[in-house]
This record gives C-alpha cells, structure tokens and sequence, in this order.
C-alpha cells in the first residue's frame, strides 16, 4: 500500500478549532486581566471525545496540569475551559483546588461530568484564580458557545502573543470530508519538551484512541518540540487533541488506507502552529531553521540543534546581523556530540561559510547579507553519520529583555 500523500489534504482559509464539525467555542472576558481584554474560553464537542493529550516535562507542574493528568485516565471526554492571566501554578493544594472547580463550573454548566472536562491556565505564577469571576465567566462563555466562536477563544487564551494562531486542513476518509483544526498560544518560555504555549486541536475523525495517542505523541516531537525562543520550559505547557468521529468514516486504525495521511496532516496542522510561535516570538527579529546533518547518531545531531539553537552568543550575533560562524563551532564543541572539528561544514541558505572546519573563501559580505534577512537557515554537515536533526529557533534581542525583565 503507498502511503497517503499530505497533498490530499487542503488547507482552509480562516480555519480554526471549531472547523471540525460537531465542535463549539466562546471566548469571553472574565475579569482575570487588568485590563478587560478576554481572559477565558471554551472549546466544547457536541459528544463526548477520544482525546489523546502531552503535558510539560517540567517536575514543577501548575495545578490544571495535574488535573487534566488525571481526568486523562478517565475515558471520553467533552471539552476544555483554559483561562489566560493567571498561571494557576505553585499555588499549593488551594490551586489544586480551584482547578478542579473549573471542570465542576463546566460540567454544572453544560450538563455533564467534571472528569469529562480538562483545564489549562497561562499567566503569571505564583498567583491564585479569582474564582468568583472565573465562575461567572464559564457560565458567560457556556452561553456563548458557537460553531463560529473559535477565534474568540484563540483570542481569549494570549497572553504576550501579538496575534491570534489558528489553523485548519480538511481531506477525505472513506470518501468523507474530514478536518482538523485548532489553536495555540506562546510566545516565550518557548523550548523543548514544549514551553509555555497550549494547543487544542479538534477533528471530526473517527479514530481508535490508541493509534490517536501514537500518532499525538508523534506529531508533538516533530512539531512542539522542536522550537526554540528563549530556552526555557515551562510549567504549565499542554497539547490536546479531541476527536468527536461525527464525519460518520469508520475508525481509523493503522491500517486504514487513509490512516498514513491522517497522521501526516495532524503533524503539519501542529507544525505550522508551532512555527506560527516562533514567529510571534517575545522581541525577535530573526526566525532561524537549525538543521543539523551527518552526525553519529540520532541523539548527538539533537544535541548539535539544541546547543546552537540556545546559545545567547549564537542568538545575539543573529540579532546584529552577523554570520559569527565561530559561535557555531563553539556550540558543536561543548554539545556533548561527537564532533571532529576539522569534517565540520556550516553553511547559510546553502552558502559555504566553514569548509573542514574552516573559514570558506565565501566573502563575508555575501553572508552578513543572508543573515540579515528575517528568516534563514543554517545548515551544519558532520560528515560522522547518518544522524540528522532540526530545530526552530530565534534571535535575542534587546526588546526580549525589556520585555522579561519584569511583570
């Protein structure tokens, strides 16, 4: 069988996460920000859901996480409320608390059961919820709730974002029209494993909820968690994928003709979300692919990406506008990787700047040029193996600490 081309997939004009069908959203402002802007949505599914979900990596977990965690475990789910302004993390048993009032909120409000519902919250740690106004705030948003409300909610979960980010892709399974859809936010604390940034991603596929869960876990590690602003995870980071199955195609499993080309499009709707992150990135003014080749092994090309994609001497120079290769060398040498300085090539937008291990007769103007750009690529060659690795990245610029410097 030939696997399923990701061309049979189109993307929507102003799709989102209610783009699936069966699938509705509000996005209201409960009182959360200072300064009236919305602060708290719904993503709803008319019936109940497969859902398959990642969380941070961070052993310092805000409370919605550790609630969603466990209401993971409890079979089909309806929704997500997610507010934006307050983190909800390291607020103690009292945080944990009111996470769970959250799902009870939500559940008292459209019918159904608290552990059918998962909570995320982004924002400012340390803090506790104003729990009387998030209150009023999911009863207002339950009431609000609309197929055509999906940006609202985008709109309700930024925080430092500039801009909304939404995407959507529909194809065909067993000769349906099937979608996937969602939203994100984050725009620093951004790093693997994921960052400060939630996803909810909706489709209307059928599909059996072990083979979501691999192709979920899949998607992330090519999409999530590869991209880099700052180098810094977060506490409260979450993907959640929902699958309501009312395209009415039977259940996709591994062997499905059109299983192959499911999980691809959920791979690129997640990957453009997540380039969508970088981009909005805190004060950057460069977006940067790292693509490392020929290295030993797997592992120490990752190594290679992340070493170069967190270096603040590599990011800086990138923000003056200046090819200093030799940052780059530096960060191959201290990676942990297996790295032969002499086999070394580097190159900018495919322009040889380092040939075994040093400098090329490229003139330096031609590169200066290249990386003044607002986005380009750097390529790094081993010439050790077969290992191969890539990451999304940004510069550091004076505006990111204006920006980090206080809240």
């Amino acid at each position: 069988m030939k696997a399923a081309k990701l061309m049979e997939a189109k993307t929507l004009k102003g799709g989102g996460v209610t783009s699936a069908a069966g699938f509705q959203a509000a996005g209201v402002s409960c009182g959360i920000k200072p300064r009236g802007e919305k602060d708290l949505a719904l993503v709803v599914s008319d019936v109940p859901t497969d859902t398959a979900a990642t969380f941070t990596t961070n052993l310092v977990k805000a409370a919605p996480v550790k609630v969603s965690m466990r209401h993971m475990r409890n079979g089909k789910l309806r929704g997500v409320v997610i507010n934006s302004g307050c983190a909800n993390a390291c607020t103690g048993v009292g945080g944990i608390a009111d996470a769970k009032a959250m799902t009870e909120y939500c559940a008292k409000a459209l019918d159904s059961k608290p552990h059918e519902w998962l909570v995320c919250s982004t924002g400012r740690i340390g803090r506790r919820l104003p729990m009387p106004k998030v209150k009023k705030g999911i009863q207002k948003a339950a009431s609000k709730l609309n197929p055509k409300n999906g940006s609202e909610a985008a709109k309700a979960i930024m925080t430092s974002d500039t801009r909304r980010k939404e995407f959507a892709m529909r194809f065909k399974v067993d000769g349906r029209k099937v979608t996937i859809g969602g939203m994100a936010k984050g725009s620093g604390m951004i790093h693997p494993n994921m960052a400060t940034m939630l996803c909810v991603i909706t489709t209307d596929a059928a599909i059996d909820k072990t083979a979501l869960r691999h192709c979920v876990e899949d998607a992330v590690e090519h999409s999530f968690n590869r991209i880099s602003v700052d180098g810094d995870c977060s506490t409260n980071d979450t993907v959640i994928v929902m699958a309501n199955g009312v395209s009415g195609t039977n259940v996709l499993k591994s062997y499905h003709p059109q299983f192959t080309l499911f999980k691809k499009t959920l791979t690129h709707v997640m990957r453009k979300l997540a380039r969508m992150m970088v981009e909005d990135g805190e004060g950057i003014t460069r977006v940067v692919d790292v693509a490392v080749k020929g290295a030993a092994s797997a592992k120490d090309a990752k190594l290679v990406a992340l070493a170069v994609a967190k270096s603040e001497l590599v990011k800086t120079s990138w923000t003056g506008g200046d090819p200093n290769w030799g940052r780059i060398m530096c960060a191959l040498g201290y990676s942990g990787a297996r790295v032969r300085e002499e086999m070394v090539e580097i190159f900018y937008d495919g322009l040889v700047a380092v040939v075994n291990g040093q400098p090329s007769k490229t003139p330096i103007a031609r590169l200066r040029k290249l990386v003044r750009k607002p986005k380009f690529t750097i390529t790094i060659h081993l010439h050790a193996g077969i290992g191969e690795y890539s990451i999304l990245t940004t510069d550091l610029t004076e505006e990111y600490v204006r920006i980090n410097k206080g809240e």
